[in-house]
C-alpha cells in the first residue's frame, strides 16, 4: 500500500478549541467535516493523547476556526507543536468566548463555528466527535488554508498526533546554492520539536537569513520558522 495516496485527500488547516472549567485550550487539527445540513452537524477527530481532547470530553463543546493562507507559520506552531500542558496558549492572541463557552480563537481565523457534541466514536488512537453547530460566522473574504497549501506552500510539518500523520518523511532535494551564496559549514540542523530542517544553502528568508548562512552563524535570538523553538532546540543532521 501507498500510504502517500492518503495525501490527496482534501483538507483544511483549523484550530479546534475547547475549555475545562476555567482553563482554555486548542490545537490545530484538519479532519474536521460536515456529515448533515439539517441540522448542520460537523465532526471532527482529536487523538487521545491531546489536551484538547480532554477538554472536549469533559465540556461536550468545541469551536473550530478556519485559518487564512496568511497565517504565521509560528502561529501555527503555537496550536499544532506546543502543549496546553506546558503553556497557556490563549495569553497573547485574540479570542472571544462564545455561545457554548468554547473560546473561539479571531487571529487569522477567515470564519468559526461553534458545536454541542451530541455523539462520539472511538477510533483506536482519535475520538470522532460529532457535534451539532449552534453558530458559524465568516469574518473576512480571505482564502481559506487548505491542507495541501499548508505543506507545499508553506513547508508545514504534521505532528505526530494528527489524524493525517505519516511516518515516512518525503525526500527533499533542494536546488544546490549558488558558489558566490556559500560562506561556510553547509550542515543542516533540524528542529527536534517539530522536524524542519535548516538548509544552509537555502537559508531562512522570510528571518531574514540569507542564502549561504551556517547555523553557527544564525542569531541566538532566532527560532524555528514552523514552531517557533529556539536555536537549542535543533541537532545537526547526519
Amino acid at each position: 500500500m501507498n500510504p502517500k495516496a492518503l495525501h490527496k485527500i482534501g483538507y483544511g488547516v483549523y484550530i479546534v478549541s475547547s475549555r475545562k472549567g476555567e482553563r482554555l485550550n486548542g490545537q490545530i487539527a484538519n479532519a474536521v467535516f460536515q456529515v448533515t445540513s439539517d441540522p448542520p452537524t460537523v465532526a471532527i477527530s482529536i487523538n487521545k493523547k491531546n489536551l484538547t481532547w480532554e477538554f472536549i470530553k469533559e465540556s461536550r463543546v468545541f469551536a473550530v476556526s478556519m485559518l487564512c493562507e496568511g497565517t504565521p507559520m509560528t502561529f501555527i506552531g503555537l496550536f499544532g507543536f506546543k502543549s496546553g500542558r506546558d503553556i497557556n496558549k490563549f495569553e497573547n492572541i485574540t479570542y472571544r468566548i462564545g455561545e457554548t463557552s468554547a473560546p473561539i480563537v479571531l487571529d487569522n481565523a477567515v470564519a468559526y463555528l461553534e458545536a454541542r457534541v451530541t455523539q462520539e466514536m472511538d477510533v483506536g488512537t482519535h475520538t470522532l466527535f460529532v457535534g451539532q453547530i449552534v453558530n458559524a460566522d465568516i469574518l473576512t473574504e480571505e482564502s481559506c488554508m487548505t491542507y495541501d497549501y499548508f505543506h507545499q506552500i508553506k513547508g508545514g510539518k504534521t505532528p505526530k498526533t494528527a489524524a493525517t500523520y505519516i511516518a515516512e518523511k518525503p525526500e527533499v532535494k533542494p536546488p544546490p546554492p549558488l558558489k558566490s551564496e556559500v560562506k561556510g559549514d553547509m550542515t543542516k540542523y533540524q528542529c527536534k520539536v517539530c522536524g524542519y530542517i535548516y538548509d544552509p544553502s537555502q537559508g531562512d528568508p522570510a528571518s531574514g537569513i540569507t542564502p549561504g548562512t551556517p547555523f553557527s552563524a544564525l542569531p541566538d535570538g532566532w527560532t524555528c520558522p514552523v514552531c517557533g523553538a529556539a536555536k537549542s532546540d535543533f541537532e545537526e543532521v547526519k
